[in-house]
């Protein structure tokens, strides 16, 4: 076996593995270790190579700015649990339910706010599905677009900040996490247009699928309706605020007061209020939530772990190079490489979450991005709106099984009138993943959508710049000061005379 064969053997020996079902970390962690044997016994490199493994792992174990995820699951796990998402679906249900596709709308943007306050796609899903199905059920709605629309919506909190998702692409890539939530915010309200367009299209030309609801059916009216609706979303927004302003993640933002570290936990802080606010905060909340933050942040510990073990072996056998020089070739320079990449991506999210994409296959690509002058924040957040489509790939997206889970529990419950079908879910989350797609194409095409919110460097014209030398006359000393020495050095002082 030859060196140059080894890298693809040993991608394909990745890919393979991934596929069998076992625990990705521990996958990862044989495979490179396994890999290094024979690299050692193949004498392609020493075997002190491998002894650079645990330094890699203390490296990342003492990296200060992965510490933001405890701190940022625990804000979205406390919130998720303290009835923040009931209450805002059922006010903004209630404002916009006689609309058609009230209902849908509603959705969309209690998904937008609550992706930008927990970041959690499960709690989303999972929340809005127990108050809106069985309500869009009732009303007629049809069950496609229901189920569509409410996978989709909790899909929305990997691309708006503070995503779990850009704060892992900040890291791996090298790049400022403010930058990289500034770049976010332009594909996240594209994407929230993008739904509402086409819940307002179907209204227009398919009324009978998104019906609206009676105004007789409404339980609240007037300035109740908006006191109710404004007392979920002010805290809300204060809470947006305060964690990505004080770290530079909001356009218009230059300066950030705080690290990533120190913003996630103001924000668990201002999730803990927002709970004590809606009367929710108890030991069983906290002590779920804390099991929650622990599971995950142990696995994004692991993950990491084993493709540091991986990828310590893959560029030690000169894999990295084999991956430049494959991507670095294809036709159509830039746009051609990030096309080529979002297809990979999406074929592969069908298998993997957007953790082990992010640790396994970002490293990879990240510098053959930064060769051909990508910008790396553009790249990451393209890259995380691809991701998104993870959560929605029939039949494999998390979402909906998410959605799968809840509907069976509501109908064994008596809540839903007839079972929600498989067949449903997959088909209705059809539409929703090609406007995902959309979005991709549009972020490749017009970079704008990312860069405009970001920072502009300072240019300097050389042409322009001139350089003034301003002389300072030298000061000379009076004759009697040159010539008397007290003067010049100073008279003795009385201990030494």
């Amino acid at each position: 076996m030859s060196l140059e064969a080894f890298p693809p053997l040993m991608f394909a020996a990745l890919v393979a593995v991934l596929l069998l079902g076992f625990p990705v970390a521990f996958s990862l962690a044989a495979l490179g270790v396994a890999s290094g044997g024979v690299a050692i016994y193949m004498g392609w490199f020493p075997a002190g190579f491998i002894a650079a493994l645990p330094l890699n792992v203390f490296g990342i174990l003492s990296n200060d700015l992965l510490l933001a995820i405890p701190f940022f699951t625990l804000m979205g796990c406390v919130l998720e649990r303290c009835g923040l998402a009931e209450d805002m679906l059922d006010s903004m249900g209630q404002l916009f339910g006689p609309v058609r596709g009230g209902l849908g709308y509603s959705v969309i943007i209690v998904g937008f706010i609550l992706g930008a306050i927990t970041g959690t796609v499960a709690g989303q899903v999972i929340a809005m599905a127990m108050i809106s199905l069985p309500v869009m059920m009732r009303y007629g709605y049809n069950m496609r677009y229901a189920t569509g629309v409410l996978a989709a919506s909790g899909t929305i909190t990997q691309i708006v900040p503070p995503s779990l998702c850009l704060i892992v692409l900040a890291d791996q890539l090298g790049r400022s996490v403010g930058d990289m939530y500034k770049g976010a915010w332009g594909p996240a309200l594209i994407q929230v247009f993008l739904f509402a367009l086409y819940t307002f299209l179907l209204g227009r030309f398919r009324p009978q699928d998104v019906p609206g609801i009676p105004r007789e059916a409404r339980t609240l009216t007037g300035w109740a309706l908006w006191a109710k609706c404004l007392r979920g979303i002010i805290p809300s927004a204060f809470l947006i605020f305060a964690v990505l302003g004080s770290m530079g993640g909001l356009p218009g933002i230059d300066n950030a007061i705080a690290t990533p570290t120190e913003a996630g936990a103001m924000g668990a802080l201002g999730a803990f209020l927002l709970a004590a606010i809606h009367r929710r905060l108890s030991w069983p909340l906290l002590q779920s939530a804390m099991t929650a933050t622990m599971r995950m942040t142990a696995m994004v510990v692991f993950i990491l772990i084993g493709s540091r073990a991986f990828s310590l072996v893959f560029q030690g056998v000169s894999g990295g190079v084999w991956i430049e020089h494959m991507l670095a070739d294809l036709p159509g320079g830039q746009i051609g490489f990030l096309i080529a990449v979002n297809i990979f991506i999406f074929f592969l999210a069908f298998f993997l979450d957007f953790f082990e994409i992010a640790f396994i296959i970002l490293p990879l690509l990240g510098p053959v991005a930064q060769k051909l002058g990508i910008d790396l924040v553009w790249f990451g957040v393209l890259i995380c709106v691809n991701m998104q489509t993870s959560f929605m790939h029939p039949p494999f997206g998390f979402s909906l099984f998410y959605l799968r889970g809840i509907s069976d529990t509501l109908h064994k419950e008596g809540k839903l009138p007839r079972k929600v079908l498989s067949k449903d879910i997959y088909l209705g989350a059809i539409p929703w993943v090609a406007m995902q797609l959309i979005l991709v194409a549009v972020v490749i095409f017009v970079p704008q959508t990312v860069t405009a919110f970001l920072d502009k460097e300072a240019v300097v014209d050389t042409d322009k710049v001139n350089l003034n030398f301003q002389t300072t006359p030298q000061r000379s000393e009076e004759p009697a000061e040159r010539d008397d020495p007290s003067k010049l050095f100073g008279s003795p002082s009385s201990e030494t005379q």
